[in-house]
């Protein structure tokens, strides 16, 4: 048994080798199994600036992993008689737009909502400046559209767990961060993870984030906001969460058996198709063993949460380097640890030289789906909106001709299938499919598409000013909002479509701009559609007129 144990240490040793510098941020990892801590360890740096290396007893930001504590939270509510999950968001929060078919909390917590986020509006009007307190809710107020009707499909989105936090607070006259302390975290001994609401308070023991920098080095990773909530805002050990994961799988000393039904019940659209997403955590396999999990990412780091509970797999990797990918990492581990429970992968990457005629770009002019295929070293990678930076491979799916998907994410999997004469492409997520246009190889030129285009235009959604100029060859976008700015690269990709990019590389606010052009040529507005906002449109206005 000892060997046994030496063996997989020096497996896990091996795959996380990589990470153990003294000129980079690292990561934590714990892993228990069996019902035993196996592997607890810290690599490379906490801080470059203070030269400290993580320790397994560093704290760390858990980002998004944040939200199914903040949907037990509203869990615990309900079992007090306190809140309704599934009656309209807006009967807690009255300062929200009526809509046709008004959202419920229980859509806010599986985003199938339709709600757009306000952290991806303040992102692409105001690039990493901070978000004032109370600024979120009034973004999501003044939306005048949806992405979707709710419960049509789901979007993840940021907002919607910022306005159940706000919903807890509200119901339980309690801070989230108080509500969290005293219902989770106390009972549970978990004495070195709290809620934290922004990068500038100071935490013992905390790592520093850290961003690459746009040409060499590194820079220092912050959220973007004054008041983070139950969309991000926990910082733990991977001691505590390897206690709560424990936890989450087995016996349950907060909530009830009802309660938990509920946390990891699959959302249901409209349609009968069933998502991976429950209240917080999804639900997946991976080579043939059953997965519970949630990942979370911020300016600057990531955070896996991951449990096998048929195998009494626990893993927890936290980073504080954007580099760092902790879910891949999580499922190596599970390929060293359950490497003789795993099935054969059933999939395979879809490479250029097989698959040539997939490569080009394609757009849905009505619905704003935009995607770029390109080659890889040799593979097929989706660019998706946020997927600009960092292209996800796209692997071939058995038993399905034409077809190719990514992996599943917090809306399931995504598949792509050619049509056979190559001028359109089907996409199809959530049970709802559309078909995109391929568009011409060869792009019109910046030059031209600058007539007409040149101007200023107001959003009132977004409460901002985009000015777009020619800047000697290339076209650029500076987007001014309410608390900051943003700049981008403007790419025609056809007449009246373009691609536009941020000048911040760590900007997440990538996307397609849709024109709508009048009888002379000139744009009379136009949409923006990112990745978690859809159709937002900004209009021209006089060159004496402000926003």
């Amino acid at each position: 048994m000892q060997h046994i144990a030496s063996s997989l240490a020096a497996k896990l040793d091996a795959l996380f080798a990589p990470y153990q510098r003294s000129d980079a941020p690292g990561l934590v990892v714990g892993i228990a199994y069996g019902g035993a801590l196996r592997y607890r360890r810290g690599f490379g740096m906490a801080s470059l600036e203070h030269d400290v290396a993580n320790t397994p007893c560093t704290r760390m930001r858990i980002g998004s992993v944040t939200k199914h504590f903040a949907c037990l939270a509203a869990m615990l509510l309900v079992e007090a008689g306190k809140l309704d999950i599934d009656a309209p968001a807006r009967r807690y929060l009255p300062e929200l737009p009526a809509r046709d078919n008004d959202p419920t909390l229980r859509q806010l917590m599986n985003h199938s909502g339709g709600e757009r986020c306000f952290l991806d509006l303040f992102m692409l009007t105001q690039g990493l400046g901070m978000v004032p307190a109370g600024a979120p809710l009034a973004m999501q107020a003044r939306q005048s559209e949806g992405n979707f009707p709710a419960g049509e499909r789901a979007m993840y989105t940021n907002g919607g767990y910022q306005m159940l936090s706000i919903v807890i607070e509200r119901i339980s006259g309690m801070s989230f961060e108080a509500f969290l302390a005293e219902h989770l975290f106390g009972p549970m001994g978990m004495i070195n993870t709290i809620a934290a609401p922004h990068d500038l308070q100071i935490l013992p023991g905390m790592a520093t984030l850290h961003v690459r920098g746009a040409t060499s080095g590194w820079e220092r990773g912050l959220l973007p906001g004054w008041r983070c909530l139950g969309e991000g805002a926990i910082v733990s050990t991977i001691d505590d969460m390897l206690h709560w994961i424990a936890h989450l799988r087995g016996k349950k000393r907060i909530g009830c058996a009802a309660t938990w039904r509920e946390m990891l019940t699959p959302v249901r659209f409209n349609n009968g198709e069933v998502g991976i997403y429950s209240l917080g955590l999804m639900q997946t396999t991976y080579r043939g063993v059953s997965m519970l999990h949630h990942s979370g990412g911020s300016i600057g780091g990531a955070c896996q949460m991951l449990t096998v509970p048929e195998h009494g797999l626990d893993i927890v990797i936290m980073t504080n380097g954007d580099t760092i990918n902790p879910i891949a990492l999580s499922k190596h581990v599970i390929d060293i640890v359950l490497e003789v429970h795993l099935s054969p992968v059933e999939s395979r990457p879809a490479t250029s030289f097989e698959y040539p005629a997939w490569l080009g770009t394609y757009h849905a002019r009505e619905t704003g789906a935009y995607c770029e295929i390109v080659d890889r070293d040799g593979a097929l990678h989706l660019i998706h909106h946020n997927l600009v930076i960092h292209p996800l491979p796209l692997k071939l799916v058995p038993n399905r001709p034409r077809t190719l998907a990514l992996d599943e994410g917090p809306e399931g999997a995504l598949y792509l299938k050619l049509h056979s004469d190559g001028t359109r492409l089907d996409m199809t997520q959530c049970g709802q499919s559309q078909t995109l246009d391929r568009l011409a190889n060869t792009a019109p030129y910046a030059a031209d598409t600058a007539n007409g285009l040149v101007g200023r235009y107001v959003s009132p959604d977004a409460d901002a000013l985009a000015v777009i100029k020619l800047e000697g060859d290339a076209l650029a976008m500076h987007v001014q909002g309410k608390h900051g700015s943003a700049h981008y690269r403007l790419d025609p990709k056809s007449n009246d479509m373009l691609a536009f990019t941020p000048h911040d590389p760590s900007s997440m606010a990538y996307g397609a701009m849709r024109l709508s052009r009048d009888g002379f040529g000139n744009t009379k507005c136009f949409r923006l559609d990112t990745w978690r906002t859809r159709h937002l449109l900004f209009t021209r206005v006089d060159d004496d007129t402000t926003p």
